[in-house]
Formats: structure tokens, C-alpha cells, sequence
């Protein structure tokens, strides 16, 4: 085991969150949680620097993407529920990124669709997801960007498969 100059342990856990004797048998899951609860806090204060909280950047992101969308497709493509979806988009719609009219087939449901005003946002939600990204990927080469990729691809699909 190598040690730093400080005389601690190269092969100690970098987070501030203790391992639980509980978690032993689960690092990946715990180290998942960890890096899941920093990569979030992150967001967030990126996000706050233009006036977004968390998930509503991803909201935005499809309807920039896909242009108006009924609020039960958003539900379904954001694994969201629809309290919680109803919740964002007025939220959005109070901001004036989002405005919300009748679905001209279906008068049960609500068309969701990006202002004018949040083209702008977009470029700085662009803009800070690539902040994003190179802080949580900083000091990976570009292998071990792909491989990462890669694994977490695979992760989520037995997550997945095991939540149905």
C-alpha cells in the first residue's frame, strides 16, 4: 500500500462520507451514493447561477430537443411522476421558459412547450453542463472517459432490470 506525503493512504476513500461497516458488503452501491449525492450538490450550484433547480434543466432539455410536449410524455421520458412533473413545469411556466395550452387533440391533456425567452438559457444550460462534465471527468484520460461510460452504461441497464 502506497502512502502520500502526509503520510495517509493512497487507497483511502477521497470522500468525506465514511464507509459504514453496513456498506461493506456493497462498495460500488456506496461509492455510487457518493458519487450520485457530489454529483448532484454540484449541479445544483451550477444550475442556481441561472435561477434552475435540479431536474428542470433536463425538462427544458427535452422540449428544446423535441419541441411541445403533453405533460404525460414528459412524466414518461424523465421517469418522473406527475405531482413532481406538474410541480417543475410551473415552475418553468412562472419564469417564463415554458407555457402550457390545450392539446388541439386531446383536451384531457397539456401541451408543454419552450418560450422564446429560454433559448437563451439554453446555451448557458449547455454551457454548464460541459462544466459539468469536465469537473466530474477531470483527470480521466479520454479511455478512461469511454470506459467509464461504458460501465455506467451497464450498471444502470442491471439497475433497470432489476427494478422490473
Amino acid at each position: 500500500m502506497s502512502r502520500s506525503t502526509n503520510g495517509a493512504d493512497d487507497t483511502t476513500n477521497a470522500s468525506s462520507v465514511p464507509v459504514p461497516g453496513a456498506a461493506q458488503a456493497g462498495p460500488i452501491s456506496h461509492a455510487i451514493f457518493r458519487v450520485s449525492r457530489l454529483h448532484r450538490m454540484l449541479a445544483g450550484q451550477l444550475l442556481r447561477r441561472v435561477g434552475l433547480h435540479i431536474g428542470q434543466e433536463l425538462v427544458m432539455m427535452q422540449l428544446w430537443e423535441l419541441g411541445a410536449q403533453r405533460q404525460t410524455d414528459l412524466v414518461r421520458l424523465l421517469d418522473s411522476d406527475a405531482a413532481t412533473m406538474t410541480r417543475t413545469v410551473q415552475r418553468l411556466e412562472n419564469a417564463g421558459f415554458v407555457r402550457r395550452r390545450p392539446c388541439p387533440g386531446d383536451k384531457r391533456a397539456v401541451l408543454v412547450e419552450p418560450t422564446p425567452a429560454s433559448q437563451a438559457l439554453r446555451q448557458e444550460v449547455e454551457r454548464l453542463w460541459a462544466e459539468l462534465e469536465a469537473d466530474a471527468t477531470a483527470g480521466l484520460t479520454a479511455d478512461e472517459r469511454t470506459e467509464t461510460l461504458r460501465l455506467l452504461e451497464r450498471i444502470e441497464a442491471g439497475l433497470a432490470r432489476a427494478t422490473t
